[in-house]
C-alpha cells in the first residue's frame, strides 16, 4: 500500500536508520484498523509472566491459550500483538505474518517482592528475528537502583536489533526511589519519556500520568512556567513533548481493567493530548471475546477521529 502523508512525516523523525528499521515501524503503522493514521493500537500479553495466571486469565479462562490472544489481535484490528518468547512460539508459525509480532525479551514475576526491579532477559534478538517479529520489546525501570544495568543492556539489544531491520518499542515504567503516586506522576512519566527516546527507542509505552508532581525541583519549574497539568489532556502533551518535541511515538497502557466509560474517557484524553495510540492488555483480553472486540473497535475509533 502507499504509504500516508503522516506515515512519511512520522518515519523522516527517524534519518539515522536503516531502509529494514524503517520498513518494519512501516509495517507497524500501516497494519491493521488504523493502518495510515499515524496511530496505533497493540494489544500486549505479558500479563501471565509478571502477574501470575490466575491473576492474568481467570477472569476470561479462554485467555490461558496463546492463540486465544493472536486470534484477538486479528480480529479487532490490532497493529501488533506484543508478546513473551513462550506465547509467541506458540502461535508464530500458525500466523505467518498475519498481524505484526513484538517480542518482548525482558519480563520480571510477581513472586519476589523487592524495591528495586530488574527484569530477565528471557529472550533473544534472534528468536525475534526467527519468529518474524517486526520489533523488539524491553521495559526499563527508571528510578531502580538498577536501571543503570537496564540501559546498558538496552543499547546492546537496540545495537544487534538494528542488525536485523527491528526497531525497539520500550516499556518505560519508573520504580524504585519513588512514591505510589510518583510512579505515574507527570514530572516522572515525562523524564521517562525523555529517557527512553535517549536510549534510542523507536516506540515509547508509559503509563497515563496524574495531576501529581514528584520531584520537588521539577515542581519549582511546572510552576515557574506554568506547565498545565489539569487534564489528561494537558498531561499527555506535556509527555509527547518531552519525547524529542512529539517526535518519537509515544504510546500509553491501559493498565489494570477498568469500567469502559472510564477508559474511554482516558482515551480520548490521551488522543487530545497528541498521543500516537494504546497498548491495552488486560483491559480487553479478561473481557469476553465479543466484548474485548468491540472495546478495542471502539478505542481505534476515538484515535481514528
Amino acid at each position: 500500500m502507499a504509504f500516508s502523508e503522516r506515515v512519511r512525516q512520522i518515519l523522516s523523525w527517524y534519518p539515522s536508520e536503516s531502509p529494514a528499521v524503517l520498513t518494519n515501524l512501516a509495517r507497524l503503522m500501516n497494519s491493521g484498523s488504523l493502518a495510515g493514521t499515524g496511530k496505533m493500537v497493540i494489544l500486549p500479553v505479558d500479563q501471565g509472566f509478571e502477574h501470575g495466571p490466575a491473576r492474568s486469565f481467570q477472569p476470561n479462562p479462554a485467555g490461558y491459550d496463546p492463540e486465544y490472544h493472536a486470534a484477538l489481535a486479528i480480529e479487532s484490528g490490532c497493529n501488533a500483538y506484543a508478546a513473551p518468547l513462550g506465547f509467541l512460539e506458540a502461535v508464530a508459525g500458525k500466523l505467518c505474518g498475519e498481524v505484526p509480532l513484538i517480542l518482548k525479551l525482558n519480563n520480571s514475576d510477581s513472586l519476589a517482592k523487592i524495591d528495586q526491579p530488574c527484569s530477565a532477559l528471557t529472550a533473544s534478538v534472534k528468536d525475534a528475528v526467527r519468529l518474524g517479529c517486526v520489533a523488539i520489546g524491553y521495559t526499563i525501570y527508571p528510578g531502580s537502583a538498577a536501571r543503570n544495568q537496564q540501559y546498558q543492556d538496552l543499547r546492546d539489544l537496540i545495537l544487534e536489533a538494528k542488525e536485523y531491520g527491528l526497531p525497539t518499542v520500550l516499556w518505560a515504567y519508573p520504580r524504585g526511589a519513588l512514591s505510589k503516586d510518583g510512579e505515574t506522576a507527570i514530572d516522572v512519566v515525562a523524564y521517562a519519556a525523555q529517557i527512553s527516546a535517549q536510549l534510542g527507542a523507536h516506540v515509547i509505552k508509559v503509563k497515563p500520568p496524574k495531576d501529581f508532581i514528584e520531584q520537588a525541583e521539577a515542581k519549582k519549574v511546572f510552576e515557574k512556567y506554568s506547565i498545565p497539568t489539569k487534564t489528561m489532556a494537558d498531561r499527555v502533551k506535556h509527555v509527547v513533548q518531552s519525547a524529542f518535541n512529539g517526535k518519537r511515538i509515544v504510546i500509553f497502557s491501559g493498565g489494570e481493567a477498568k469500567e469502559t466509560s472510564a477508559l474511554l474517557e482516558e482515551i480520548r484524553g490521551i488522543r487530545d493530548g497528541g498521543g500516537f495510540g494504546s497498548i491495552m492488555g488486560r483491559n480487553a483480553f479478561q473481557r469476553p471475546k465479543t466484548e474485548a472486540i468491540a472495546l478495542l473497535k471502539d478505542v481505534m475509533n476515538v484515535f481514528r477521529g
